[in-house]
């Protein structure tokens, strides 16, 4: 008999019971974890230093002992094969040789100074090497890029609104977290300590929807829009044949400033997706894994947009622009941003990062078909992901529906289980340089026998 109450195609209360099974086999297996947790003594509200570390799929946190290349040791002992890579921090892998010795070396060099170093110099290069013609600026987080970037096309434009898509991520930019309500631009639901005014910063549209994105643009008060390529950090969804060619006219023809977040579609091949698909941004942001996992974060204007600012500063009152913080373009930074660009960051990690991903995305595929469970799975370039929805997504709000709490926190707690961490909050995994094919193969085996499970 079939249980009306499913997710994903799976019944509640199967899902349930592998949740609960899963949860036991966890805790079990952690006692070091769980009395050193449990211990009350660690300072932090609610026990850890960044709140969404409770929200893992676990039912507490695991506790990290070491990681190397793409191995994750917990403090009980357990070896992961780790895909989910710091949620792309360490996606060229943990700790890369060239990263730690670059970082050790400076450090006994100084850790700050508030001016540049060679390095910088350096970094300023490959960054127009790697990326494109833009003249760049260095923020501790992408966030910071971000704002940092919407400021500078408020100033340019003189326009107040920044242009978004439905259930977009673009880290902690307090202006992102808006959704259409009755045609004004509201809070999302759990939104803390909003003061300001959304409606009169922000417009939401959906991802693929051209009518939506003009006639948004057409009221001329849209000083930028700032989008991912792809949107990640979601159920992915892919941009429609045309649409970023089409996106760009359109910000062209309303004086609008385009700026893409490459911060996760790094991912996409060597030089971003911006430039493997030879997109034209106003300004490129790009932060995560820009310094192989030191906090570091990049963003660049264009020559042409660069002289306009340059023009602006220079007639702009004395006093504090709001644009930067005291330790970025800090000189560890630059060591470790340089160590990346220069001998991480390569052609070879990249097909080796793009051939592991092809094989996990047609592995999770085939293990979909061969059960018959109504998902599907995704890739871009290194970053692959399976979404428990039938067909592909075309916005953030076909996203959200296809998103199953329940269904993928017991999936990831059951791949913990045997040996595998993907990223938390959705189904995304990443090949690194250091990912072996056997990792990839236990990893597909893994969840070929969960979904096996979950569809019998």
């Amino acid at each position: 008999m079939k249980d009306l109450d499913t997710m994903g195609g799976v019944p509640a209360g199967r899902i349930e019971a592998m949740q609960t099974r899963e949860a036991q086999v966890y805790a079990e297996a952690r006692p070091k974890t769980r009395a050193a947790l449990e211990g009350g003594t660690s300072g932090f509200l609610q026990g850890v230093p960044m709140l969404w570390m409770r929200d893992w799929p676990q039912p507490f946190p695991m506790l990290v002992a070491e990681a190397q290349g793409a191995v994750l040791t917990d403090v009980d002992g357990h070896r992961l094969d780790d895909f989910c890579l710091g949620d792309t921090g360490s996606m060229f892998g943990h700790s890369p040789a060239p990263v730690a010795k670059a970082i050790a070396e400076q450090a006994t060099r100084g850790l700050t100074y508030m001016l540049p170093s060679p390095d910088a110099l350096e970094v300023g290069r490959l960054l127009r090497e790697r990326f494109g013609a833009f003249r760049w600026q260095i923020a501790t987080t992408a966030s910071d890029a971000n704002r940092f970037a919407l400021r500078v096309a408020r100033a340019l434009t003189a326009r107040p609104k920044i242009l978004f898509f439905a259930n977009c991520y673009h880290g902690a930019v307090e202006d992102s977290f808006g959704r259409t309500e009755a045609g004004r631009t509201v809070p999302r639901p759990g939104l803390v300590g909003q003061v300001v005014d959304l409606d009169t910063t922000s417009v939401v549209v959906e991802f693929n929807d051209l009518d939506g994105l003009e006639a948004a643009l057409a009221t001329g008060d849209v000083a930028a829009v700032l989008t991912e390529p792809v949107m990640t950090n979601c159920c992915m969804v892919l941009p429609d044949p045309g649409y970023h060619d089409a996106l760009r006219a359109l910000t062209r023809k309303h004086g609008t400033l385009l700026i893409i977040d490459e911060t996760h579609t790094v991912s996409s091949g060597l030089g971003g997706y911006t430039r493997t698909h030879g997109l034209e941004p106003d300004i490129f942001v790009l932060g995560k894994p820009v310094a192989g996992g030191l906090p570091a974060a990049v963003w660049g204007m264009t020559d042409a947009l660069a002289e306009r600012y340059e023009a602006f500063d220079a007639t702009r009152a004395p006093g504090f622009s709001g644009i930067g913080t005291t330790l970025s373009a800090n000189p560890l930074q630059f060591a470790a941003i340089r160590a990346t660009l220069a001998e991480v960051m390569t052609p070879a990690n990249y097909a080796h990062m793009e051939a592991g991903a092809e094989r996990l995305c047609s592995g999770l595929a085939a293990a979909i078909a061969r059960h018959g469970a109504p998902w599907h799975a995704v890739r871009v370039g290194a970053r692959v992901e399976f979404i428990c929805h039938p067909t592909p997504l075309r916005n953030g709000s076909e996203s959200d529906v296809a998103h199953k709490p329940a269904l993928e926190k017991a999936i990831h707690l059951a791949l913990v289980n045997r040996g595998c961490l993907i990223a938390p909050f959705h189904n995304m995994m990443l090949v690194s340089p250091a990912t072996a094919t056997e990792q990839i193969d236990r990893l597909i085996a893994a969840f070929d026998a969960i979904c096996g499970e979950l569809m019998a």
